[in-house]
């Protein structure tokens, strides 16, 4: 999928755990490991904000874009 999502790297800067994360922004600790691990297809905006306000960052810290064709060379 070209969206990666980046969860892990702000969860290790701000020494946080998955679980942790999971209770502050209101979402169980699966649903929570879907997303971090690429295979959510989609993702609410409430969520994205919460994420983004518990770890104090932008979205764009926690969604890139890839190039498929650049990433299988």
């Amino acid at each position: 999928m070209p969206i990666a999502v980046d969860i892990d790297v702000m969860l290790a800067r701000r020494k946080m755990s998955v679980g942790e994360l999971a209770d502050r922004v209101g979402i169980t600790p699966a649903n929570l490991a879907v997303l971090k691990n690429g295979r959510a297809k989609a993702v609410r905006f409430a969520t994205l904000a919460a994420l983004c306000e518990v770890l104090k960052c932008q979205p764009g810290d926690l969604l890139r874009w890839e190039d498929e064709d650049a990433a299988g060379e």
